[in-house]
């Protein structure tokens, strides 16, 4: 099993971050409307500082526990901190593979990979915190094995 590049902790920080300012931001209003007898600043404070603790800690044990592996038939992903997914996808139900990065990601050297499969909406799979080089190297893997898993001519069930 494979583990994330641990630079992902950076941008899932960032995103904790974020949340938590405005969080606090939106508590700091709320205190002013309500005209609440607590002063807005200690307020957004106390709810930034909650935040981005538990967002920090959710961090951690989230890429503690997320694993994928390329197996000869199958991607298989491991994840989630309160409730463990795990998701097995066949090559023959691949539809395609797309490499995505956005711009902490890419001042990082990191990417995703996305793999969307047949099925209902939203029925696709994500690969974060992959350096570069080898999310290149499992959407290029990906991508042949499930051209390799597709059925010949003549092969399948008929409808």
């Amino acid at each position: 099993m494979e583990r994330l590049d641990r630079r992902v902790v950076v941008v899932w920080l960032w995103r904790v971050a974020v949340y938590a300012a405005v969080l606090a931001g939106i508590a700091g209003v709320a205190v002013t409307a309500l005209n609440v007898d607590v002063n807005r600043l200690v307020a957004a404070a106390g709810v930034f500082v909650a935040v981005a603790a538990l967002g920090s800690l959710h961090v951690a044990l989230r890429y503690r526990a997320w694993r994928f592996d390329v197996r000869e038939d199958t991607l298989y992903i491991e994840r989630g901190v309160l409730v463990t997914v795990r998701t097995t996808v066949p090559y023959v139900r691949v539809q395609h593979v797309d490499s995505r990065r956005g711009p902490l990601e890419r001042v990082l050297g990191l990417g995703r990979v996305v793999v969307y499969t047949a099925g209902s909406r939203g029925a696709d799979v994500s690969i974060p915190g992959l350096e570069v080089a080898r999310a290149d190297d499992v959407q290029e893997t990906l991508r042949h094995l499930a051209i390799e898993s597709e059925p010949e001519d003549g092969e399948g069930d008929a409808v």
